[in-house]
């Protein structure tokens, strides 16, 4: 697998691999994403072997600005194009019906597709390369299927650099939002007005901002979208987020039975096996958490400690990512107190 910087000819490279239907990971503003040409069902096939991802779960479209919205989806309410003014490039993406002519391997399935236009100067310089800048790429997010995701071109190399699935990174620096994106379903505008799949950056407030509606929780008949099952954005080590005072009362109790603890927080707290403390402003948290999961899960502790973050509006998506991490977890520091300790 080659490792290439942004330069007009990486760009050419990866834009012909994705052409040919080889895997190219790239940068967006959100996380690293691992993509593919969206109207070549093989291609599209080798993102889900590759990343060991259930063929039902949809993958989001991503489109250069010209795009024509109308090629990729039918029905298009006027609401997705206000909203595609206002917020592309950026990390929104719309749930729209998909159009006849775009494969149902996209969507999982489905009769919607995901779309958005990301705001990553890399990202847009290859999305204008590929077929004219008229071509879809698909693209999850660049790692195994549910575990954290890729905000470096190091974290893509660290998931899949040994085992040849992926042509090409480009390295475009750090994601600077640093989580996925908002999701919001326009598909059913009718009978359920829009609903936030996914929360993000851009809150259900801006949302309602532009379109005069505010998004409404995902229902048991909303389309599959990426990023929303239970489990998901974990490490391998498990994740436990608890309050301040109850996170105290944790590390005391795990360092008396000898448990190691890697540590992700905000405000003072003691010394651990290993720690990083994280901004405690909404987006430079969520710039900072998956690298920080990340680095925290190569420290061979035995449980991962988050601080949880307040519940405000702007947290949404950072309290979002932090539940599906640690879902599964529950129970686990009371389980690491109660077994014999390790000697």
């Amino acid at each position: 697998m080659d490792t290439q910087q942004f330069d007009p000819a990486a760009i050419d490279a990866a834009a012909r691999a994705l052409e040919a239907g080889q895997l190219v990971a790239f940068p967006t503003e959100t996380v690293y994403g691992l993509g593919a040409d969206a109207e070549n069902p093989a291609a599209v096939a080798a993102i889900y072997a590759a990343k060991g991802r259930p063929q039902d779960h949809p993958v989001i479209v991503h489109l250069a600005p010209e795009a024509p919205l109308d090629y990729w989806a039918c029905d298009i309410p006027p609401q997705a194009h206000a909203l595609a003014d206002a917020f592309w490039p950026g990390p929104l993406t719309m749930i729209l019906k998909r159009a006849p002519n775009i494969p149902d391997a996209v969507s999982g399935g489905q009769d919607t597709v995901g779309l958005r236009c990301p705001a990553h100067p890399v990202a847009l310089a290859l999305l204008r390369a590929f077929k004219g800048g008229k071509g879809g790429v698909a693209a999850p997010s660049a790692n195994k299927f549910g575990h954290v995701s890729p905000t470096l071109a190091e974290h893509v190399r660290d998931e899949f650099g040994a085992d040849g699935s992926v042509a090409m990174v480009l390295d475009g620096g750090p994601s600077q939002v640093g989580i996925e994106s908002t999701i919001v379903d326009l598909s059913r505008l009718e009978s359920h007005g829009p609903v936030l799949l996914r929360p993000g950056q851009i809150s259900a407030e801006a949302i309602a901002a532009v379109i005069d509606q505010l998004p409404a929780a995902p229902d048991a008949a909303a389309p599959r979208a990426s990023g929303t099952l239970e489990s998901h954005y974990a490490p391998h080590t498990p994740v436990a987020m608890q309050e301040h005072a109850t996170l105290l009362d944790s590390l005391a109790a795990l360092h008396g039975a000898g448990r190691k603890v890697a540590l992700i927080h905000m405000s003072d707290m003691p010394a651990t096996h290993a720690a990083l403390r994280l901004p405690a402003a909404p987006d430079g948290f969520a710039y900072a958490l998956y690298a920080a999961l990340r680095a925290m899960d190569g420290q061979g502790a035995d449980v991962i400690l988050v601080e949880a973050p307040p519940q405000g509006g702007d947290w949404l998506g950072v309290n979002d990512r932090l539940r599906r991490a640690a879902h599964g977890s529950t129970g686990i520091v009371h389980g690491l107190l109660n077994a014999q300790a390790k000697v």
